[in-house]
């Protein structure tokens, strides 16, 4: 049965899962601005120094794989429609590198100041983590959920979450802090050149 987090809650995740299925969903209010939500879920990868150790550390739909493998971004969801996962990231926690301590899970609003869009309109966001029991397995067991319930105003970015290491293990921590500035300004606070 998975574990339902509340916001700053941190957990250990079990040290036998190899590869771990992130996925995110959410549901855009009824509101007519005449021009879609495109959310987009990020990874960053981060070393000791809570930055990027390259720009490559930084997973997102133009940059779908980490180049050691450990992490992979399945594709953009433009629209966020229909159920279940909107976006989802995968983890193989036997490639990441030994100076990797942290990976950062973000999601942003796409053009979001030009289409006057921000995280007030979204609602139903989660967060999830599922056991995979291989490569192919795009569903996966659920092990935990972080549901984001707070209201969010002006905030065009959310740190959702984090994934770290805490000696040999895993945690995870549930964040959901939203930002302005959207992806630029995540890019700027975790080190990535923009």
């Amino acid at each position: 049965m998975a574990v339902n987090l509340a916001k700053g809650q941190r957990v250990s995740l079990d040290k036998t899962m190899t590869m771990a299925l992130v996925g995110l969903g959410w549901d855009v209010n009824q509101y007519d601005g005449g021009a879609d939500f495109d959310l987009d879920a990020c990874a960053f990868v981060l070393g000791a120094n809570g930055k990027v150790r390259c720009d490559e550390d930084f997973i997102f739909y133009n940059n779908l794989e980490s180049k050691d493998g450990a992490i992979r971004h399945t594709g953009d969801n433009l629209t966020g429609e229909g159920d279940g996962d909107d976006e989802v990231l995968i983890i193989d926690f036997t490639k990441i590198p030994a100076d990797v301590q942290k990976i950062a899970i973000t999601v942003t609003i796409h053009e979001a100041q030009a289409r006057r869009q921000n995280f007030g309109q979204v609602s139903n966001a989660y967060v999830r983590v599922a056991r995979m029991a291989g490569p192919e397995d795009m569903v996966g067991t659920e092990v935990l959920k972080f549901d984001l319930m707070e209201e969010f105003s002006i905030e065009t970015a959310l740190v959702v979450c984090e994934i770290y290491r805490n000696g040999a293990d895993w945690k995870f921590n549930a964040v959901g802090a939203g930002y302005q500035g959207g992806l630029e300004a995540l890019c700027k606070s975790y080190g990535v050149n923009v």
